[in-house]
């Protein structure tokens, strides 16, 4: 299949993304299983099993995680495979090779390969699972040596879970993807304590001692434990991002430069070096933790689009991110003038909650909008909200009229700040704003 038709094949298959069936609830494990996910891979030869994993799962922080973990794979010498979702313009920005997104054509012939195999699968696959064989299977043809792969929901029953991890990372706990009914912090994490195998590394960020025991229970290899094993000793700003001394179970690393804003870079950064480690059983060099983490690229993540006015899009999407945006833009993006929000969100996120981590920034005017999503909450729906707390609103359907009009009101010392959805700042930064 040439890729239009790979894609609408795709397209084709029910999608949660989109709003496709019904919403995934910690400790509801009623119609979930790896079945049709581990049929598809058989048929595809158990490509999987052809390559080391890391995987990584988490409330917040996998994405950055993941990536840095890439380059520090990279910078070791390994062609890295790594798999993510969800993307900000195309669907092969989520299979990458040494950090580059699959080309139309590997992509195209990865789905096919899925396609021509589903008949014989044990049930119809979704699309995020026919997209996950696509990816694992186009790793293993371009033979990577390890595969970085984000969990796509939770952990136990998400599509990338037919792995088996070498270094299994849990960044945190929240409240996603859950009723927040009883104990909903230990059903969230014993999903995502499933990805955990025998042989596992496991680096946790999250360090909860109610709920450590869940992670321990699945007896990996190793535990390392966020701000017992591993963390962050010295964390300050820097030009262009963060300077921190972080410790690993294996070294103490002292002035590594991190090319990302915010306080909680710092701590994926840790996680990222502490992972690395566990995936070699050695210390990485300073040297090369400098180059590459001085280096890094995080589309998305409190990223510079424009200057003059100062536009950054930063992916948050719910209230833990939110208040780490907030502390973010209050501690590292000073600027003279005002403060506009660009925000569109998703259903299901607690737009009051979100709005209240907010709060600390003041902003003086928001652009309400809505993000290219199904599952999208109207612009209209999302304006009463902020103006039910106080805030000058207007409503920007589409999110490219709206990064527009925020420029429009906005001067050269102001700043504008685009959040609340992957999608949201997936439509904007496609948007040819003018050069300085």
């Amino acid at each position: 299949m040439q890729l239009g038709d790979a894609l609408a094949w795709l397209d084709a298959h029910n999608n949660l993304e989109a709003g496709g069936g019904a919403a995934i609830v910690a400790g509801d494990t009623s119609g979930l299983s790896l079945a049709t996910m581990e049929s598809l891979c058989h048929l595809l030869g158990d490509p999987q099993s052809a390559y080391r994993v890391v995987h990584v799962t988490g409330t917040n922080g996998k994405g950055s995680v993941s990536a840095m973990v890439t380059a520090l794979l990279v910078a070791h010498g390994l062609s890295v495979g790594t798999y993510t979702s969800p993307h900000l313009a195309t669907v092969n920005e989520r299979i990458a090779v040494n950090g580059e997104p699959v080309d139309d054509d590997a992509l195209a012939e990865a789905l096919t390969a899925v396609a021509a195999v589903e008949p014989l699968a044990e049930g119809r696959p979704s699309w995020f699972e026919a997209l996950t064989a696509a990816a694992l299977g186009h790793f293993a043809v371009v033979g990577v040596d390890v595969a970085v792969v984000e969990v796509g929901l939770l952990g136990t029953w998400d599509a990338t879970n037919v792995v088996s991890a070498d270094v299994a990372v849990v960044t945190n706990i929240g409240a996603d993807h859950t009723d927040g009914v009883g104990e909903w912090r230990a059903a969230v994490a014993t999903e995502k304590a499933g990805i955990i195998k025998a042989s596992s590394v496991v680096v946790l960020g999250e360090d909860d001692p109610a709920l450590t025991g869940i992670f321990t229970g699945r007896n990996p290899a190793e535990l390392w434990l966020a701000n017992r094993d591993f963390g962050v000793l010295a964390d300050q700003q820097a030009v262009g991002g963060r300077m921190v001394d972080v410790f690993t179970p294996l070294a103490r690393h002292e002035a590594v430069f991190v090319a990302a804003h915010g306080h909680h870079q710092a701590r994926n950064a840790a996680m990222a070096i502490t992972a690395t480690e566990g995936f070699f059983g050695r210390a990485t060099s300073d040297d090369l933790l400098g180059a590459t983490l001085g280096s890094l690229r995080l589309p998305g993540r409190f990223e510079v689009l424009h200057r003059h006015p100062l536009v950054v899009a930063d992916t948050a999407h719910n209230p833990p991110a939110a208040a780490a945006a907030a502390a973010t833009l209050n501690d590292e993006f000073h600027v003279d003038g005002r403060r506009v929000l660009v925000l569109g969100m998703l259903a299901g996120r607690s737009i009051g909650e979100f709005l209240a981590a907010l709060e600390e920034v003041r902003f003086d005017a928001v652009v309400a909008t809505t993000p290219t999503s199904p599952r999208a909450v109207p612009a209209s729906e999302l304006a009463a909200s902020v103006a039910a707390m106080g805030l000058p609103v207007e409503v920007v359907d589409d999110p490219a009229d709206a990064i527009r009009r925020a420029v429009a009101i906005s001067t050269d010392d102001d700043l504008v700040f685009v959040t609340g959805s992957t999608y949201l700042v997936g439509a904007v930064r496609q948007v040819a704003l003018a050069p300085d």
